[in-house]
């Protein structure tokens, strides 16, 4: 079986995930890794992933998926929120949304990754001038929680979730 593992990752969270799962599949054939580009070889298994930019994956990742046609396709996404098995789906359901009708869609994998600095610093100035602003608490809250994200056991769960898929096919 051929594989493509194609991604775009902003702080490097992402990929822990993708090559997480090159190091699951290696033992399989993988044509492919990394960014999307023009020369991504022909496969039989699509594993696509991105970080989450305002609430769905990055515009390039966007962009490939909806050159696919007649393709098996498994997606995996980092998010600053974390936790919340409904906040994934949603997720999903908006990358979803560019995936063709004519794919397959094999599952989708989600875990919490660390956000940016400059993040933070905003809640920060936010909570300056709302300081009893109970949402910007928990926002500042999950930021502290998502510096420790992907960890060994989001690494270890991705490898599950991609064998899981990979054998199935």
């Amino acid at each position: 079986m051929k594989i493509a593992i194609v991604y775009a990752s902003n702080t490097k969270n992402t990929e822990m995930i993708a090559k997480a799962i090159q190091e699951e599949l290696k033992n399989e054939e993988i044509v492919y890794f990394g960014k999307p580009a023009s020369e991504i070889r022909e496969a039989d298994v699509y594993i696509i992933g991105s970080w989450t930019d305002k609430g769905n994956a990055y515009h390039t990742i966007l962009d490939f998926i909806q050159t696919l046609r007649n393709k098996k396709i498994a997606y995996f996404g980092t998010a600053g929120y974390g936790k919340d098995e409904k906040y994934y789906q949603t997720l999903f359901s908006r990358v979803k949304e560019h995936i063709d009708g004519s794919n397959q869609i094999l599952g989708y994998f989600f875990c919490q990754g660390k956000m940016p600095l400059s993040v933070k610093d905003r809640y920060v100035q936010m909570m300056r001038e709302h300081p009893d602003d109970a949402k910007l608490k928990v926002s500042i809250e999950n930021f502290d929680e998502a510096l420790e994200h992907p960890n060994d056991d989001d690494l270890k769960h991705a490898k599950e979730w991609i064998a899981s898929i990979i054998n199935k096919n």
